[in-house]
């Protein structure tokens, strides 16, 4: 918005000078000091902006800031004739961010006058309802996450933090959601870049991600090293541990962190350099291969005394989690969870190309994943967890459907934290201060205020979640059901999810003949290797 301007400075500065001018002109003309009408009620209003702590907008931007909420109040005549409609906006429209913030904000969370929606549009969705509504759930369900051979199960929230990194993100955005997550219940995923003091700090439930490069957990040279890995994994709040294989906004390309958002403290918690952007590589040198992975998967969770780990994927060449799979079969070693990103997966940097054109999107992806634990009677081993644009009552209603176990939400936790969608990530001028490291920027974004925005966020969409699921007459998550969701695929027709996609028995790849359409790619898949078999591909 004003990059790294001190706009605050600049304020306190200006309000000095004013004084001064009319003062030192005053003394030549006394009638000058008519201008203190002018300059004082605006001085005024810029220190309440500054010494407020709810709006980091005015707090960043005193009087200037106002400018944006004057715009919103009279945005509806301005979209209606000039700009975007309430439905149209991208990556979220207005519809999504203002429920986002009218629950961050316990502000009435209600609509009126109908769905702005068009409902005969391809690609509406929705849930049918029962005539005999189920009781609602006082309580959240939880979902434990651990396997046979974990010693320290989980049990997670249906609703979580997505992975945000501490350097994408500022330090106080990540204070403010892990202490969300601790009043609220949830778990917070540090995102790639490492385990920060401010991931810890609040005391909120973690899950470490370990990306590519190892980063909190990384020798001198860049690999993996185990002893540094088991010392941290051992702190108590440290819940859960993934495995970063490949993210939905840049699948097969590695994380970016700019070098304008590097700072001495991002530097020593990584282990990097602060002379050039810090990029990820694109795949693991602790392993290259399946049964590598599964190996690796099962030393990380021995490391950490036995606590859940899993890994996170989009999904891409589909002989290459087949192979996966069955490497699953040929070892017995199973991660405790899988983590399915989908293509439109958001990042705070990534080249428009791997954002826009390259990874599976997450329905796709998760109906994939699914499919493919089923077929090879591994599915309820295995817990999934879907992300990728969820940030509703619904949204949860419609992964769980098609077979995630649970959700995590990056962006929507970011809007109950203040963004405003302003698509400064990458640049380091996040007006809110939620994905900045300018410290002048940050101060906007007061921990105290926006943790229990995340909080109230996460409660207000669990309970519209819970209140729809009995609405559809079902009374506990896992009843939710493919066929329970309907999908417009024309003006004038529709279909239900298991319809939509076509849902492997269990066992079904076990058998000598697959399905058709996996038959090339299960035959491709080996569990030494992810590179497809020769003799397929002759």
């Amino acid at each position: 918005m004003f990059g790294h301007f001190p706009i605050r400075k600049l304020f306190y500065a200006s309000s000095v000078l004013s004084f001064a001018l009319i003062e030192g002109i005053a003394v030549f003309n006394p009638g000058i000091r008519w201008a203190y009408c002018l300059t004082l009620p605006l001085i005024y209003v810029g220190f309440q902006d500054v010494l407020q702590t709810k709006q980091a907008i005015k707090r960043n931007f005193p009087l200037l800031g106002h400018g944006r909420y004057l715009l919103e109040s009279i945005r509806p005549e301005i979209n209606q004739y000039f700009v975007e409609s309430d439905t149209d906006g991208r990556p979220f429209n207005r519809n999504n961010r203002s429920n986002i913030y009218q629950r961050a904000k316990k502000a009435l969370n209600t609509s009126p006058f109908g769905t702005k929606e068009n409902v005969y549009e391809p690609g509406y969705s929705w849930i049918n309802h029962s005539i005999h509504p189920a009781a609602i759930l006082s309580q959240e369900p939880r979902i434990q996450v651990g396997g046979e051979h974990c010693l320290k199960p989980y049990m997670a929230s249906l609703f979580n933090v997505s992975a945000m990194s501490y350097g994408s993100l500022s330090k106080n955005a990540v204070l403010a959601l892990n202490t969300g997550a601790k009043i609220g219940g949830f778990a917070h995923n540090t995102g790639e870049g490492g385990l920060s003091p401010y991931h810890l700090e609040p005391g909120g439930d973690i899950i470490w991600q370990l990306g590519t490069g190892y980063f909190s957990a990384r020798k001198p040279d860049g690999t993996f090293c185990p002893d540094a890995f088991a010392e941290k994994a051992a702190i108590e709040n440290v819940k859960m541990i993934e495995v970063k294989l490949s993210q939905g906004a840049k699948p097969g390309h590695g994380g970016i962190l700019p070098k304008s958002k590097i700072t001495p403290e991002i530097a020593q918690i990584r282990g990097v350099g602060m002379d050039k952007d810090v990029l990820s590589p694109p795949g693991h040198s602790a392993f290259d291969s399946p049964i590598g992975l599964l190996n690796f998967v099962t030393e990380l969770r021995k490391l950490s005394g036995g606590k859940p780990v899993g890994f996170k994927l989009c999904v891409g060449n589909p002989h290459e989690f087949f192979a996966i799979c069955k490497a699953m079969l040929e070892t017995g070693l199973l991660p405790d969870f899988i983590t399915v990103d989908g293509g439109e997966g958001g990042t705070g940097a990534a080249p428009l190309e791997f954002s826009d054109n390259v990874g599976t999107p997450l329905y796709d992806g998760l109906f994939f994943v699914h499919n493919a634990l089923n077929g090879c009677n591994l599915r309820e081993k295995i817990r999934v967890i879907a992300s990728g644009k969820v940030s509703n009552g619904f949204h949860i209603a419609k992964t769980l459907a098609l077979g995630a176990d649970m959700c995590n939400s990056a962006r929507g936790m970011m809007f109950a934290l203040g963004c405003i969608q302003a698509l400064q990530c990458h640049a380091n001028t996040c007006p809110t201060g939620v994905a900045t490291q300018n410290q002048d920027l940050m101060k906007g974004l007061v921990v105290e205020h926006k943790s229990a925005r995340v909080a109230q966020y996460h409660k207000a969409t669990i309970k519209t979640f819970l209140e729809m699921l009995a609405a559809a007459g079902l009374s506990h998550p896992s009843e939710l059901r493919p066929w329970h969701i309907f999908q417009r695929i024309n003006s004038h027709e529709s279909k239900t999810l298991a319809e939509l996609y076509d849902y492997l028995e269990p066992g079904a790849l076990l058998d000598k003949a697959p399905p058709g359409r996996y038959l090339r790619a299960w035959r491709e898949a080996r569990p030494d290797s992810f590179s497809p078999s020769q003799l397929i591909i002759r």
